[in-house]
């Protein structure tokens, strides 16, 4: 093998930080992030973000390094990941790629659709109709824009929504007709392992890590950007559940037990997006590092 990008994916809560670290020291390399809540600062506790610990031990990439009002993408993730990469191979054989956001890894493992840039024009338009009219117009836009693209997604997922808008406002033409799916050449080897463990043990560290989150002071942390819970940014498992505490919409107890079952409906998400892919490796997070060294020769 060449250069080669480990990546280490897999189900939420399942430890994939902790695999990635131990994988990076053993390889002696540096670790991008592939989460796209933890490229925002402020909210290190709802997005399990690594620790400042965790981020002393191997050097991270994409980890806080946008303002909760920045917008960013799986197209921009792709974009910087590939101008970041020649710099880390002049270090050495290896990088590590580590998340379980699926857009974002398969924007550097497979690439993005080349799609025109939003203007600001199109995108304040865009806001300026969620804003006054509500999410269902723009579902309704994008019934009427792309049909087949409404389709196939969460219509309830207003960044996707308001995308996919932007995206038929922008070119001029239907979204749908602009995603190629083909996958682009990379000059770099990548492997690609998937952690898992038993459904009912995962469930398990799920509802102790949200736990864990409260003890840490999620809802502090949430208060602290009450005021800009209409950004994208914050419409993630863990904000909206306390968001909905601090409207009086939902109890403090129903909120916790909300978001201990909504982090699990994402993890069966994930599990579904997964399958799919062929070029996956699944593995315990007890036997993922010893695996990926022995996919790469390594004793």
């Amino acid at each position: 093998m060449g250069k080669t990008l480990i990546v280490i994916t897999g189900l939420t809560g399942v430890g994939k930080t902790a695999t990635a670290i131990g994988l990076a020291q053993r390889l002696g390399c540096d670790i991008i992030n592939a989460d796209s809540r933890q490229i925002y600062r402020g909210i290190p506790i709802c997005t399990a973000a690594p620790t400042p610990s965790e981020l002393a031990t191997v050097r991270h990439h994409f980890v806080a390094f946008k303002d909760l009002e920045e917008n960013y993408s799986a197209a921009q993730f792709e974009t910087d990941v590939m101008a970041l990469l020649p710099a880390l191979w002049q270090q050495g054989d290896y990088v590590v790629m580590c998340g379980g956001s699926m857009l974002y890894v398969d924007a550097v493992c497979r690439g993005i659709d080349q799609l025109p840039d939003i203007t600001p024009q199109v995108r304040n338009a865009v806001k300026e109709k969620l804003a006054t009219q509500g999410l269902e117009s723009l579902v309704q836009e994008l019934e009427q824009l792309d049909p087949d693209y409404a389709a196939t997604i969460d219509r309830k997922n207003t960044s996707r929504v308001c995308h996919g808008v932007e995206i038929c406002r922008q070119a001029g033409v239907p979204y749908s007709t602009l995603r190629t799916g083909t996958a682009k050449r990379r000059d770099f080897d990548i492997i690609k392992l998937a952690l898992n463990i038993e459904r009912e043990q995962l469930f398990d560290r799920i509802n102790r890590r949200v736990d864990r989150m409260i003890e840490a002071g999620l809802e502090q942390e949430a208060r602290s950007v009450y005021h800009l819970r209409h950004l994208n940014a914050l419409n993630t498992v863990g904000m909206k559940e306390m968001f909905a505490i601090f409207d009086g919409t939902m109890d403090r107890h129903t909120a916790i037990e909300r978001m201990k079952k909504n982090t699990r409906v994402y993890a069966k998400k994930q599990l579904t997006w997964y399958r799919r892919d062929p070029s996956i490796t699944w593995v315990t997070p007890d036997d993922a590092i010893s695996t990926a060294l022995n996919m790469l020769s390594i004793d």
